[in-house]
């Protein structure tokens, strides 16, 4: 078998190594994907920084891949070779743990995720099983397609499932990787869209996007300026700031919601009054399995939304990690194989 190039990271803190690594075969139900594009994403400091106990080095990071099926294991069917596919953080299940049983299989406990707890796509191939595939439809380019299957999904499926209706108050706190495309969404679903950032030099770039109304959280009272606006139905909150997502919790209408995607290691605070006057809640939420993936892009496809990437080739990965972990990137790095 021909080798491959990959970039792994060889132990917990340790620099990101380009080497060389013989293709992997796929096993029973998997298939081994030619990897194209595979965005950066910051959850992959997970596997650079061993921020979970499970992380198996060396690894492979990246969960942002998009490619073409070149072999298939025993057991799979309807994944012929040729097939564009994605796979993104939802890399597979168990189907034997209590979610799982209960289908909400993106909460599976023993979840397989690409580039976290099995080898992702910083590499020219990558093993995956066939329920993580997500089809790519022929009119979105790889590099496109790489960063929806993660920062994309995220951000449609939790607006999605907000509760909130077309024509109803939805606001975006922050314009970054997750925010750009989170302020598209919600555009494009119908809301009456609020993009909240510092600085009035943004306020260009979210109308851009769609927003119908933006917020200089650095100028004004966000969530006085929401409530006179009659209150948001759904915040999407994409910054890991916890004071930032704690200051807009007023601004929520009655039932309303606040969704944190991202992720920081501070405790959001939030007042019970706040709460149980407009019976608001604060909640978390996950990605999304293959087929919420795959919803992702056919939508993408549909209304044109798309990320805003910068490209850089495989060997230039610890370049784009730095570059998005400094938050220099506009707004998503994608790796690219060169193939």
């Amino acid at each position: 078998m021909p080798k491959m190039r990959a970039v792994q990271v060889a132990q917990k803190g340790g620099p990101f190594e380009l080497v060389e690594r013989e293709r992997p075969q796929p096993g029973f139900g998997e298939v081994r994907v030619q990897v194209q594009a595979c965005g950066v994403c910051h959850s992959d400091c997970i596997a650079k920084d061993g921020l979970f106990p499970t992380v198996p080095y060396p690894i492979i990071p990246g969960h942002e891949v998009a490619g073409v099926i070149e072999a298939v294991g025993e057991g799979v069917v309807g994944w012929p070779i040729g097939t564009r596919v994605g796979v993104g953080w939802f890399g597979g299940h168990c189907g034997r743990c209590e979610p799982c049983r209960r289908g909400d299989m993106i909460a599976c406990t023993n979840l397989r995720i690409p580039g976290i707890n099995c080898d992702g796509g910083y590499a020219e191939a990558m093993i995956s099983p066939a329920d993580a595939l997500v089809h790519i439809p022929d009119d979105l380019s790889s590099e496109d397609a790489a960063p929806l299957l993660c920062a994309g999904v995220t951000t449609y499926n939790a607006l999605r499932g907000s509760g909130a209706r077309p024509g109803d108050l939805v606001a975006v706190l922050g314009i970054g990787g997750l925010g750009h495309l989170g302020v598209q969404f919600a555009a494009k679903m119908g809301f009456r869209t609020v993009a909240i950032a510092r600085g009035a030099d943004k306020e260009s770039l979210a109308r851009q996007l769609g927003a119908h109304i933006y917020l200089d959280s650095a100028a004004q009272d966000v969530a006085a300026e929401l409530t006179r606006l009659g209150g948001a139905k759904a915040i999407l909150a994409t910054v890991p700031n916890a004071q930032a997502m704690s200051e807009v919790i007023p601004g929520l209408a009655v039932r309303g919601v606040l969704i944190v995607i991202g992720v920081g290691a501070e405790p959001i605070q939030v007042s019970a009054l706040d709460l149980i006057s407009g019976s608001r809640s604060v909640k978390g939420h996950a990605s999304g399995t293959a087929i919420d993936s795959e919803d992702t892009l056919n939508f993408s496809v549909l209304s044109g939304v798309r990320p805003t990437i910068e490209t850089m080739p495989l060997e230039r990965a610890a370049e784009a990690y730095d570059r998005m972990m400094r938050a220099e990137a506009r707004f998503r790095m994608v790796l690219t194989m060169g193939q």
